[in-house]
């Protein structure tokens, strides 16, 4: 397994000027991941632009965490296909 540790926010030697916004708190977080996981992380970071794997991660956050509330709500996903058709798309599955 590959070890990944992420840090949010800003980098710790950025200037901070008379202007700046107070610093917001920072949690560092270390997982392992194993080699699979890794690559779609670099996989994903390389088709989305980002600029780190904070960055995608917090998109996934984002967007899971939006996935979540709609499922929540009982709405419903829809993918459609090429030809035009349409179908629900189950995401959680019991």
């Amino acid at each position: 397994m590959t070890t990944q540790t992420l840090k949010s926010g800003l980098a710790a030697s950025a200037k901070q000027d008379s202007d700046a916004k107070p610093r917001i708190p920072k949690n560092r977080v270390q997982f392992d991941l194993p080699p699979r996981s890794l690559d779609r992380l670099n996989a994903l970071k390389l088709k989305t632009e980002a600029s780190s794997y904070v960055e995608v991660l917090k998109n996934a956050l984002r967007l899971y965490e939006a996935l979540i509330e709609e499922t929540e709500k009982g709405n419903e996903f829809l993918i459609r296909n090429e030809d035009g058709t349409i179908t629900p798309y189950r995401m959680f599955l019991p």
